[in-house]
């Protein structure tokens, strides 16, 4: 399927959280009700605007903007100051109910991230349904709204959530470009700064339809590369992925949905063997060794099963997180269509070490790391899938 990505920002969010935190104090008066902003101070009337109210916008006051300037448009303007410390608690209660949704989710900045809905798809209705439920169960929860926007690429999802605030969802894909998008000011389109919008109303470019349809040659010339990538973004394209970061000694987990359910163990075990090399490959980017695995399967009735176990011997290359994945299989697996398959590893140690008893072959994991990690080196040099096991090969390949 095309991939869906969501672009969420919290509505005025050092203005949303300060408000909530008064009310939670026993304020009678909900700053997002009246002409009010975040930062600076009234006396000395010194430093900017942070965020505003939706009643403060219609007096002209902009983000950014001094408080002296403000204050002269709206005599009666509520100022509070900013409380950063409380605004990171917020933001981390954000994130943190998010990816009860999915843990594909790259944090932007403090009030904003995007989220990968191409993978948990299949358990909505639609996107807009997806995200309207998001949107509903943070303002139930949190107490404050925000803008989602749904599109194929980060790019456009970002454009979309600016669209109509606040609590808004709202669509950008391919075929809504031209309606939604080229007819906004060149300030709006993503990456354009003050500087190059000035440069390109010059050049009589003034709508991002304008920047979409001018000659290529022409804008690398007066901006080099950011002309191109200006040129890409004015057309919707943007191949970057949703980067989602990886919490240090914490875990490394891989999981896909299946395009059909999977009824037989060696169907399973062929998805396991997959993940297995995935999961290695960051594993062994990290120089890490995990003592904890755990397998988990979702059925056609979206049950949720993990079942996961301490290894005596920590464990690093393909095979061993495979062969030990799979006996977790086997205990778990209860004959249920399965839906999805995850595997994830964890509690991390820099070194490797191998208890055997007296009949066993000592050595035999760290021969396989050191088999594994020639590999890695091999595909890192040459280009992925240039040498791997004959397990992951395609019956077509």
């Amino acid at each position: 399927m095309e991939p869906v990505i969501f672009h969420i920002d919290v509505n005025s969010a050092f203005l949303s959280w300060t408000a909530i935190e008064q009310l939670k104090n026993g304020s009678t008066v909900d700053l997002r009700t009246i002409p009010s902003i975040i930062g600076g101070d009234r006396e000395s009337r010194h430093g900017i605007v942070l965020a505003k109210s939706t009643s403060a916008k219609t007096f002209g006051i902009k983000t950014g903007e001094p408080v002296a300037h403000a204050l002269r448009k709206c005599e009666s303007l509520v100022i509070a100051r900013p409380d950063h410390a409380m605004y990171r608690q917020y933001s981390k209660q954000l994130m943190t109910l998010l990816r009860t949704f999915t843990p594909d989710i790259e944090q932007l900045s403090i009030d904003e991230c995007f989220l990968d809905f191409t993978p948990i798809a299949y358990q909505y209705k639609s996107p807009i349904a997806g995200a309207t439920l998001i949107s509903k169960t943070v303002k139930e929860q949190l107490g404050f709204t925000v803008n989602i926007g749904i599109a194929p690429n980060k790019l456009l999802a970002k454009m979309a959530s600016d669209f109509e605030k606040p609590n808004r969802v709202h669509t950008l894909f391919d075929n809504e470009i031209e309606e939604k998008m080229f007819p906004l000011p060149i300030e709006d389109l993503f990456m354009v700064g003050k500087s190059s919008s000035k440069k390109l109303h010059e050049l009589n470019i003034n709508t991002v339809e304008d920047l979409a349809k001018a000659d290529i040659n022409m804008l690398t010339r007066y901006f080099k590369s950011m002309g191109r990538m200006m040129h890409e973004y004015a057309n919707g394209i943007d191949d970057s992925p949703v980067e989602r970061p990886l919490p240090k000694n914490k875990g490394i987990g891989n999981s896909t949905t299946l395009p059909k359910d999977a009824t037989d163990i060696m169907t399973l075990k062929k998805v396991v063997k997959k993940l297995s090399f995935m999961v290695g490959i960051r594993l062994r980017e990290e120089e890490k060794y995990a003592t904890v695995i755990a397998v988990q399967l979702k059925n056609n009735n979206f049950m949720n099963f993990v079942h996961k176990k301490k290894l005596v011997n920590p464990v690093s290359s393909d095979d061993d997180i495979y062969e030990n994945a799979c006996v977790l299989l086997k205990e778990m697996w209860n004959g249920d269509p399965i839906r999805l398959v995850g595997l994830r590893v964890s509690d991390f140690t820099d070194k490797s070490y191998e208890q055997v008893s007296l009949f066993e072959r000592v050595g035999k994991s760290n021969e396989r790391d050191k088999v594994q990690r020639a590999m890695d080196k091999i595909n890192k040099k040459y280009g992925n899938n240039t040498i791997k096991s004959a397990a992951l090969f395609e019956e077509d390949d």
